[in-house]
């Protein structure tokens, strides 16, 4: 497996996003969770994503089962947010709302490493940015945590180039987790370029567009009860409809390449700068050896300028309204 860096922090080229092993998208299986997050590092695959909010809490359980013994040998990516004082893991009615504040961020990690299992985490992220808190409240207190030794590294996700910057005058911040995909380009004008200023790394989360560039289903339909999916303004109506002709796009394209459809929009990703590393999520070790095989394509001139000439511009916004209001704070 290819390594990349983070402006400090070296990490496989490919990650691999735990979420969906507990939480959002339909039926779990812990089993497979566990031997998939296991055989991860057997193919090298070292850097693993998960937050409090999966779940919520259970899927910081598992990763930690999953690493016991071997926990130094991974990189390990938790993030924060959301009260979960009154959380019942399981069941996201009972997670709070955003809470920036030092006290939360102190109080959050010592949940988060009891439930890994570990005393430290690599990379801690405020999954969210509280618009009612500055952020250099809640990276300064994350800084407090690095001096502590409880974290190495801090992290941001779907923060706007300002609250960045400013953040980054607090204390060096590592990466910037967002959305990044063949149909998601949003973090092109302004996110990546300020990242790319102060030296911060980018983690593109979904680079598969959540699973629909992979051709894996083609309907809401076709999804499990419960899948956050089946709602998602991308996957029904008219949207869906036009958007099935990227997925096709995908898939004629990788298809002349004698590559999967996944490999060729991880490949894609990983074509727009060494400073990236993509964290496609599974729950199967049989996508996660086909998504760490994206690190071996070469996507030569012609075929980058293909795929920004052919594919169409994607139908509907990745997120219902509330979820939108959340991102680029």
């Amino acid at each position: 497996m290819k390594q990349r860096k983070l402006r400090d922090l070296e990490v496989s080229a490919v990650g691999l996003g735990c979420m969906g092993m507990s939480a959002f998208y339909g039926s779990t299986d812990e089993d497979e969770g566990l031997a998939t997050i296991q055989r991860a590092l057997e193919i090298g695959v070292n850097f693993i994503d998960t937050a409090q909010l999966y779940g919520p809490l259970t899927n910081e359980e598992l990763v930690g089962r999953a690493i016991k013994g071997r926990r130094d040998e991974y990189v390990i990516a938790t993030k924060f947010s959301r009260r979960m004082d009154d959380a019942t893991p399981g069941d996201m009615s009972t997670v709070g709302g955003q809470d920036g504040s030092a006290e939360h961020v102190h109080r959050s990690i010592d949940g988060s490493l009891e439930r890994l299992g570990t005393d430290y985490v690599d990379l801690y992220y405020q999954h969210r940015v509280d618009p009612n808190v500055p952020i250099e409240e809640t990276v300064g207190a994350m800084a407090e945590l690095v001096e502590a030794g409880k974290i190495r590294h801090i992290g941001l996700s779907e923060a706007a180039p300002e609250t960045i910057r400013r953040a980054n005058a607090v204390h060096p911040i590592t990466a910037v987790q967002t959305e990044y995909s063949l149909w998601t380009r949003d973090p092109e004008p302004e996110v990546i370029p300020t990242c790319r200023d102060l030296g911060i790394g980018f983690v593109p989360y979904s680079p598969l567009g959540r699973g629909f560039l992979s051709g894996r289903f083609t309907s809401p339909d076709e999804l499990d009860e419960g899948d956050f999916r089946r709602s998602g303004p991308r996957f029904t109506g008219e949207n869906l409809e036009a958007n099935l002709g990227i997925a096709a796009k995908v898939k004629e394209i990788a298809d002349e390449k004698g590559i999967t459809p996944a490999q060729l929009a991880i490949a894609w990703v990983l074509a727009q700068g060494d400073d990236l590393v993509p964290i496609p999520g599974t729950k199967r070790r049989t996508y996660l050896e086909q998504n760490a095989a994206a690190v071996n394509v070469e996507l030569s001139d012609d075929d980058l300028a293909r795929i920004e000439a052919e594919l169409p511009e994607p139908a509907g916004a990745r997120y219902d309204e509330a979820g939108m209001a959340t991102v680029n704070l």
